[in-house]
């Protein structure tokens, strides 16, 4: 049976269980990390195997005695010949041989993510008596954002209300939070912000002695768990906070307040990982509004909490919020770029940069931004979006990991070794290296945390890519898939659903990457020219005679920021991705594209087909009726019933906004309304 609130952590017998003993658990070390670690052994084994271990904390126990042992590699490694190759913090080993099992850290954390990768393989039916694997995470920094609001709402969130605050004020079940870290600890998470970058009202004081208390708490069930937090901070505090007349980060007063502050944060909450900050973006304050740049602010910040070992997160989505859509020459793509790469080698060392994965915003057909490869002295993260704001905000099927992969796969063309999962793997001098990754979080109160049931399939497979960014995304929707519905034509059919969810939903959405046509503020549903003439730079340019924005040498010179071959590469309508190429490219309706149409009919075919391939996956899923638990099924058909109705709003829209800019038919004959 699924119960959709745990999510991939099912409660279920297995069928065939391996040769282990596991029955009895010696832990070799201490520390909350580990006795968690080892509670969470005793509470899988008791969902997948009906038993709850004993464990035993004396450290000196035998095989006679004992089954499993657990521990850090420094303490098991001589007595169970375990490889003594340093591992990076987080990486574990696992090893079994005739009915003894040894889970081993690097650190307490690499203990907690062993114990959870056992049970996972004993979930799948993997786990046997002959296993040895080591494995350890890609990303130092493996971390969730929540755009939680202090009032309960979330800033782009679908499943219900936050499940940190209610009321203006921290409120939460302590119960449903740690349920929360449990997953996340599952897939490797290791750091978490709890509120929403947009700093407003009441969380403005999150830092101050009036709240600092109750945060600490969330901290608090978060710690055991591996999964350190930051707080959002208002860059305007010394004078919200502190009643000073200026904010400017190089006035002396502003700087001894940010250092007094700090102290006081870190006195409630030692460990804290520092301060996320969102300025001079979309109405929140910044360094432009004394003349200062960016790495003038950001140091500040640094500099208060480097005697903490915390870090400054400063996220790179900066740019112009009051363009004039008269004015061609503006690019709104370009600013992140424009912004940071000039400052590049001068942040201080514990100032982390977080760039969005694309120039734009989280848009279906956006490239890979071009600061990546690009930033060489100065450490950065990536920022990805788990919660669909453009992707269908939980209400149509949109598999995320299959466009991570593609995120993984981009050749940053920046010397050897470039493409994004080779910049994450390894630190090389001189060249760029993407410390980690951000996510915007897709969880509320629905009791399946995340409104659609499916979509927990992409806050699973977050966890599991940016752990492993080498693994496919067909790999990890089979892996959750099993876990959350078991062996079976039931998984197998899921697997079959995601897959092919993101390019469906590309296909009805805006052509070929052009982006933005969708309603104004809520960003759901089609408004084709709801941004065409804002302030906010997304426009598409269409008229009767070609679509896009030219951003080659020739237009906005947006290529240009790209390394040499990316940049040639992209700026050629030829070998350009054709999922881009309205991004890059204006283009006459009558443009062969590679299929031999017009980029006008193309238009008109992939609206079509992603329509009719919703009804397929319609039926698709109705075949799984008497193989799921009757709320899911239902809860998940009564989404896509809702997404056909998206599909079809999308389809006929584009398709009659071109057939009335152009007077052009669809050859085919399909019914276009005038």
């Amino acid at each position: 049976m699924l119960n959709e609130y745990n999510c991939w952590l099912q409660e279920r017998a297995i069928q065939e269980a391996p040769a282990l003993r596991l029955n009895s658990v010696c832990v070799r070390g201490e520390g909350a990390v580990t006795e968690q670690a080892a509670e969470e052994f005793r509470l899988g084994v008791k969902r997948l195997m009906g038993f709850s271990p004993a464990i035993c904390y004396c450290g000196e126990c035998t095989s006679e005695y004992s089954g499993v042992f657990l521990g850090t590699i420094d303490k098991l490694s001589g007595e169970y010949k375990l490889s003594s190759e340093k591992l990076k913090d987080g990486g574990f080993l696992i090893k079994s041989w005739e009915n003894y099992l040894v889970i081993a850290g690097q650190d307490e954390a690499g203990i907690m993510y062993g114990v959870f990768r056992f049970l996972s393989l004993l979930a799948q039916g993997k786990a046997d008596s002959a296993m040895e694997i080591k494995d350890e995470p890609a990303s130092p920094i493996r971390m969730i954002n929540h755009w939680d609001n202090i009032n309960g709402t979330i800033e782009r969130g679908y499943a219900g209300p936050s499940i940190f605050f209610n009321n203006d004020k921290i409120e939460y079940s302590k119960e449903r939070v740690e349920d929360y870290a449990r997953l996340l600890a599952s897939v490797g998470i290791n750091l978490i912000s709890i509120n929403n970058v947009n700093v407003r009202f009441n969380a403005r004081y999150l830092i101050t002695e009036e709240m600092l208390p109750d945060a600490a708490g969330i901290a608090a069930i978060f710690r055991p768990y591996g999964i350190k937090m930051m707080l959002c901070v208002n860059f305007n505090s010394p004078m919200i906070i502190g009643k000073l007349p200026t904010a400017d980060p190089l006035d002396a007063s502003v700087i001894d307040w940010w250092k007094k502050q700090t102290d006081l944060v870190y006195k409630y909450i030692p460990d804290l990982a520092g301060f996320l900050i969102k300025a001079d973006s979309e109405g929140q304050p910044g360094p432009f509004q004394y003349g200062r740049n960016h790495a003038d602010g950001a140091n500040t910040f640094a500099r208060a909490l480097k005697p903490h070992g915390g870090l400054i997160i400063w996220r790179c989505f900066v740019y112009n919020a009051t363009q004039d859509w008269r004015d061609w020459s503006q690019d709104r793509p370009k600013a992140a770029y424009d912004n940071f790469v000039p400052l590049d080698g001068t942040f201080d060392e514990n100032v982390i940069l977080q760039p969005k994965w694309g120039p734009l915003d989280f848009q279906i057909g956006e490239p890979v931004a071009p600061i990546f490869g690009a930033l060489k002295k100065t450490r950065h993260i990536m920022e990805l979006q788990i919660t669909q704001e453009y992707t269908g905000q939980q209400v149509d099927l949109c598999y995320l990991p299959w466009m991570w992969q593609y995120i993984m796969e981009f050749d940053t063309g920046h010397g050897s070794d470039s493409c994004i999962k080779d910049l994450v793997n390894s630190y090389k001098e001189g060249n760029s290296f993407i410390e980690g990754f951000a996510a915007v979080g897709n969880v509320g109160l629905d009791n399946n945390w995340t409104g659609n049931t499916l979509a927990q399939a992409n806050l699973y497979g977050y966890g599991r890519m940016i752990w492993d960014p080498s693994l496919s995304a067909k790999e990890i929707a089979e892996e959750w898939s099993i876990l959350s519905f078991g062996h079976g034509a039931a998984a197998e059919k899921v697997v079959q659903l995601l897959m092919g969810s993101y390019q469906t939903f590309e296909k009805y959405n805006a052509p070929f990457g052009v982006g933005f046509m969708v309603n104004p503020g809520m960003h759901y549903g089609p408004n084709i020219e709801g941004y065409e003439f804002s302030r906010w730079g997304t426009y598409h340019r269409a008229d009767y005679k070609a679509v896009g924005i030219d951003r080659t040498s020739s237009g906005t010179a947006y290529t240009d920021q790209y390394s040499p071959g990316i940049a040639a590469m992209l700026a050629n309508p030829e070998t350009c991705p054709e999922r881009n190429i309205l991004f890059i490219h204006r283009l006459p309706y009558d443009f062969k594209m590679k299929n031999g149409e017009t980029l006008l009919q193309n238009i008109y075919n992939s609206h079509f087909e992603g329509h009719d391939e919703v009804e397929a996956m319609i039926e698709e899923w109705k075949s799984l009726e008497n193989l799921l638990e009757k709320d899911v099924y239902n809860s998940v058909l009564a989404r896509f019933q809702r997404q056909l109705m998206n599909a079809r709003e999308w389809r006929d829209q584009i398709n009659t906004y071109f057939f009335r800019k152009t007077g052009i038919a669809d050859k085919k004959g399909r019914k276009i309304y005038e």
